[in-house]
């Protein structure tokens, strides 16, 4: 049992270093940890963005009903992110993937087609937004429903249907 408390306190470590100021992107080394991103745990692969038109749906757990995009993984916005312009670039958007589209993403289950949208990321990638917030996955999720990153850093939130963010108490 040590040994695999050890491996997991190894892995968190390693988790963390590979999050920390990597000298590109627009975090610039002024907070550690990054973007209020708080180590997750050991993921085996990240989730991947998608190269074909989105679909974003919706799912329902403790915490209500929330989007959710590719695979059924849950959908977060950034509290940092200013209109529709993306404030998480390099070690950030590593560990919250922007989810990307292909052509115009489509509405499923209770979210809502009029909300949904696209921007341009500095990279050029098309990223969805929703109700005018881009949108991100999260590699601490390890499947479809997981709400791990919900709250972390108080700046990652599950998104309503409405395109609020729920559990925000800052409003």
């Amino acid at each position: 049992m040590p040994i695999a408390l050890l491996s997991l306190a190894i892995a968190a470590a390693a988790v963390a270093a590979g999050c920390g100021s990597s000298g590109s992107g627009s975090d610039g080394g002024a907070e550690a940890p990054p973007y209020g991103y708080a180590a997750p745990p050991p993921v085996t692969t990240a989730p991947s963005s998608s190269s074909a038109p989105a679909t974003v749906a919706t799912d329902a757990g403790d915490l209500g009903t929330f989007l959710v995009g590719p695979d059924g993984r849950t959908l977060y916005l950034f509290a940092k992110d200013s209109g529709s312009a993306s404030a998480c670039t390099g070690a950030c958007a590593d560990a919250w993937p922007p989810l990307t589209s292909e052509g115009a993403p489509d509405a499923g289950g209770a979210a809502r087609e009029a909300l949904l949208g696209t921007t341009t990321r500095d990279d050029g990638s098309v990223q969805v937004t929703y109700a005018g917030h881009p949108l991100y996955l999260y590699t601490g999720d390890a499947a479809a429903g997981d709400t791990n990153g919900q709250g972390v850093g108080g700046e990652w939130y599950l998104v309503a249907p409405a395109g609020t963010a729920l559990g925000d108490e800052r409003g």
